[in-house]
């Protein structure tokens, strides 16, 4: 009885800890870092810790099943790192790129809609996970993707080194 009372005192340090740490995690996120690029012309913008961890928890809700860590899982060779998001046509290494590829996906190249294929705020018919987004979700979901590779470094998006 007395081991079962101290297994249970122990196992309620440790988890309260862990929930401590795990709270305290998304606080210590600076400004520097919380600070992306807000449209292809260089303005910037600073994502709150609140949209921040809204951001996470949409991403993860909606866009994680395909692009776990930032890979794509439909194709390995274009994920969501930064490189990747630069090289696409439009731009999407910012916020209003990211918004309207959400609103409305084309190919890498732009040239071809595969809002069918990709869920969209367009096909919200047929991909219902969009159906309830905001602007402002899909905002703060852009600013998830944008802010994980200065957290997680090369590990946000499978690890691929550009020259």
């Amino acid at each position: 009885m007395f081991r079962r009372l101290i297994g249970v005192a122990v196992i309620t340090v440790l988890l309260t800890f862990q929930m401590l740490v795990g709270s305290a995690t998304a606080v210590e996120v600076d400004k520097a870092t919380r600070t992306v690029p807000f449209n292809e012309q260089g303005d910037t913008v600073v994502i709150s810790v609140k949209e921040l961890a809204k951001g996470k928890r949409l991403f993860n809700d909606t866009c994680a099943q395909c692009h776990a860590g930032g890979v794509t899982k439909t194709n390995q060779n274009v994920g969501l790192e930064p490189q990747a998001l630069a090289g696409a046509t439009p731009k999407r290494d910012n916020i209003e790129g990211l918004v309207d590829y959400m609103k409305n996906p084309t190919t890498y190249d732009g040239e071809e809609e595969i809002s069918e294929i990709h869920p969209s705020i367009k096909s919200a018919d047929i991909f219902t996970e969009m159906r309830n987004l905001t602007d402002d979700d899909l905002k703060a979901i852009a600013g998830h993707i944008l802010i994980q590779p200065k957290v997680v470094g090369t590990k946000w998006g499978g690890g691929k080194i550009y020259y």
